[in-house]
């Protein structure tokens, strides 16, 4: 479904999304970003589109992110041309190739494909995802979860993922036998599996999500020992979609550890700030305001702080850019 709005509404949301009074709080331009998100249409792609000029990486690599969920093939030039970049921050770049999956077109491929051999890590591991997603979408089985999802009358998740879950947990919940303690051991090992390709590890991920349970929650957490950053970015951010507390203790750990990468940290603030129990607003604090963390890390802060007190207010929504609000929203992505 897409939505109409006024032009003088695209307006103040393009305003406050480029920040072109110099004076707009990120954290009110995540907002603003997410009700575009919402629209689904090709203004919206349009304006999200310019803000690829801007000097934060992280809004730059949440726009990649939104424009991937959007699934609107006319944000595919822009993507390609992010990920092409190779200036860029590898972050952005490596968001711009994942969006190209959600999108799942064919005509992607091909620069997919020519990034596998990129110099950052990050890069050329969401380049194979990517293409190994699309690959499935087209397949026999991908078409038949497309088909499950959408007869789903409720999704627990509304996300396009970079991977499906493992067959079995197509939509939602998990029936009863799929949360046994052997079926998790079993999903933890093809998680932990560094020999398997990185898209079979991504489905036990997301099968692992789909379960829920505190004991899936530890699985998950074990992935933080893994070398590859993308990997433990993605089960931070898997966290921060389930917003269990029980992986509260794990993500903290992560956002107060120097040596970890960025992209893990700042993907593990955003999740607490989305879980948003009392304990986590301290170190939200701290972090957002320590001189010798990275950026990233601190504009994830600052970010995490509003998810935190949008969860514990009494806002219809998250994404409020639109004065109506009957176009629904969601917290903050990849």
């Amino acid at each position: 479904m897409v939505a109409e709005v006024s032009p003088s509404t695209l307006a103040a949301l393009e305003a406050a999304l480029l920040n072109t009074s110099g004076n707009v709080p990120l954290h009110n331009r995540f907002r603003a970003l997410f009700t575009l998100k919402s629209l689904k249409n090709d203004e919206a792609v349009d304006i999200i589109s310019r803000g690829f000029a801007d000097e934060s990486a992280l809004l730059k690599h949440e726009l990649a992110y939104c424009l991937g969920q959007m699934k609107n093939t006319k944000a595919l030039p822009v993507l390609e041309n992010v990920l092409a970049n190779e200036k860029e921050d590898p972050m952005v770049r490596h968001e711009a190739a994942e969006a190209l999956g959600a999108i799942s077109s064919m005509s992607s491929t091909d620069i997919l494909k020519k990034y596998l051999n990129d110099p950052e890590q990050c890069v050329r591991e969401t380049c194979e995802i990517a293409l190994a997603k699309i690959e499935w979408d087209n397949s026999e089985e991908g078409r038949k979860h497309w088909e499950s999802t959408a007869k789903a009358a409720q999704q627990t998740y509304t996300s396009i993922d970079p991977a499906p879950p493992t067959s079995g947990l197509l939509a939602g919940k998990a029936a009863p036998e799929d949360a046994s303690p052997e079926n998790i051991a079993k999903l933890k090992d093809t998680l932990l599996n560094t020999s398997l390709p990185l898209f079979e590890r991504y489905r036990a991920m997301f099968a692992l999500r789909n379960i829920g349970t505190p004991a899936a929650v530890d699985a998950l957490a074990a992935g933080f020992s893994d070398r590859s950053a993308l990997f433990k970015h993605e089960i931070a951010f898997v966290f921060g979609q389930l917003l269990s507390t029980h992986s509260v203790p794990a993500l903290l750990a992560v956002l107060q550890d120097s040596q970890e990468s960025d992209m893990v940290r700042h993907e593990a603030a955003e999740a607490l700030g989305g879980i948003a129990t009392p304990e986590v607003l301290p170190y939200l604090k701290e972090y957002m305001s320590k001189p010798d963390a990275p950026r990233v890390v601190r504009e994830s802060c600052q970010v995490a702080i509003d998810m935190w007190e949008y969860e514990n207010s009494d806002q219809f929504q998250y994404a409020n850019g639109l004065d109506n609000g009957a176009v629904p929203g969601q917290a903050v992505g990849a």
